[in-house]
């Protein structure tokens, strides 16, 4: 730890930044091959369009994208943009999450979950599913990482607490809650403890009503219409781990008055 710290701030900033585009760029192989069943490890990086294998100097991240103008170098078809806009987005919530924790162990365990929540939205706003390739190793995750940190009980406690929540919703509501949704606040809770899952669903819940509400207002959507609920309960996740303790102070203080 003092080794690092001895690296001038600039240059390890610099340094989290770049390899948060690294892991944006494994983030995207993973929101393209997981939805499909497919290995995120063979084959290699290549076109989706004409399938030719991306040499190694057009995968840089981010770098190779503008060099090659979005475009593949055999085919010429455009590449969408959302590449990288995954591989910057990953890398500007690491260094985020770097300047909030510093180089320590609650860093280390945020530089697995932010690029995950990356992952998470991008498939549920595509595919309206969070594989369980995801959760379930992540239910694993957060209950070893949650005994550590916040004591087996509490952890234990929030597991069940998420995941009883949504599944009594799922039953009251014939099935209006996903399984995947489940399973992931399931996570959360085990990672996050009972109080910061109840401030997940809160968030999560909150900011989905403002999108529906602005579907319904101005893209005129019925209110039937499908809105993936991933992507709000993983905003909600990472607003938990910036200024989750500082909310649930703010609400005692409140409730104290």
């Amino acid at each position: 730890m003092e080794s690092i710290q001895a690296i001038p701030y600039p240059i390890l900033a610099g340094a989290i930044f770049c390899f948060g585009l690294a892991i944006g760029s494994f983030a995207n192989v993973c929101i393209h091959r997981l939805p499909r069943k497919e290995s995120v490890v063979v084959p290699g990086s290549h076109c989706p369009a004409c399938l030719s294998a991306v040499r190694p100097l057009d995968n840089i991240p981010l770098i190779s994208y503008i060099v090659l103008g979005g475009k593949c170098r055999d085919c010429a078809i455009r590449i969408s943009p959302i590449y990288p806009a995954i591989e910057t987005v990953t890398a500007v919530l690491l260094l985020a999450g770097f300047f909030k924790f510093g180089p320590s162990f609650e860093f280390l365990v945020y530089a697995v979950v932010a690029p995950t929540l990356v992952v998470i939205t991008a498939i549920d706003i595509e595919h309206q599913i969070i594989p369980d390739v995801i959760t379930l190793p992540g239910i694993v995750l957060g209950l070893a990482v949650g005994t550590y940190t916040i004591g087996y009980a509490d952890s234990l406690l929030g597991f069940f607490l998420g995941g009883g929540l949504f599944y009594l919703l799922a039953v009251l509501s014939n099935g209006g809650m996903g399984g995947g949704d489940i399973k992931y606040i399931a996570a959360a809770g085990a990672f996050l403890g009972w109080q910061k899952v109840l401030l997940v669903i809160f968030i999560g819940a909150f900011l989905g009503s403002l999108v529906g509400l602005f579907q319904i207002a101005v893209q005129k959507k019925s209110r039937k219409s499908l809105i993936p609920f991933g992507p709000f309960l993983a905003a909600g996740t990472l607003i938990t781990l910036f200024y989750g303790n500082s909310l649930i102070r703010l609400y005692l203080e409140y409730l104290g008055r």
